[in-house]
């Protein structure tokens, strides 16, 4: 990322979509705004604001991502494929146009510094503990074979990330929610907490299933 901390960036407004750093999107460009705002960015760093809209209060976020365009394919009728990485979140300062496209004067946002490194690092280890409970009594539950990534990041903060991004189910506002976090150690704890959860009910089921095999799941 840019040395500096203040920059224009076009904004990308998307309804139940939150982007996390080092998370892949793939997005279909067809409005002709943002085939402009799409033509705009690959001449200039390949970079714009992915952010969450809601359709309901026609009000965009405050906090989102920035997404870099890692390849691109542009059909004849102007449609365009694109591939789009998570980078740094950013915090939208003021918005400074909204024709074609919207565009909005940004600052680069980062967790704060972790004073308990240990205390961190035991709340990792947990939080991997339940992740992979909940993957295995999943797969139980469903008799399918599901592992945990081999590629599970092994830092906190990018762990953190990690598992925001992949909440199951319609979780657009929880997501953002731990997007807007800015303490590594606050987004973890609160997605233990949802693991946990998840865990116990998914271990009540199992034990459910096991006493009474002949139930059907819903």
């Amino acid at each position: 990322m840019g040395e500096l901390s203040v920059r224009e960036l076009p904004l990308f407004p998307l309804p139940e979509v939150v982007l996390f750093p080092q998370e892949v999107l793939p997005l279909h460009i067809f409005e002709s705004r943002y085939r402009i705002m799409l033509q705009s960015v690959l001449e200039t760093d390949s970079m714009f604001g992915v952010i969450k809209w809601d359709p309901a209060t026609k009000s965009m976020a405050n906090i989102g991502c920035c997404a870099h365009i890692i390849k691109h394919q542009t059909a004849e009728d102007g449609r365009s494929n694109i591939i789009t990485m998570g980078q740094q979140r950013f915090e939208v300062l003021e918005v400074i146009r909204s024709t074609p496209f919207c565009s909005a004067m940004v600052s680069w946002i980062n967790d704060d510094n972790v004073d308990n490194l240990q205390k961190l690092d035991s709340l990792k280890d947990l939080v991997t503990e339940a992740l992979g409970d909940v993957i295995n009594l999943t797969s139980k539950l469903t008799n399918t074979k599901k592992n945990l990534p081999d590629k599970l990041p092994k830092n906190p903060l990018d762990l953190s990330f990690w598992i925001g991004a992949h909440l199951g189910g319609p979780v657009a506002e929880e997501q953002q929610r731990l997007l807007e976090e800015r303490n590594t150690y606050t987004r973890l704890l609160r997605e233990y907490e949802m693991l946990d959860h998840t865990r116990k009910q998914l271990a009540a089921r199992t034990a459910l299933k096991e006493s009474f095999p002949d139930i059907k799941e819903n």
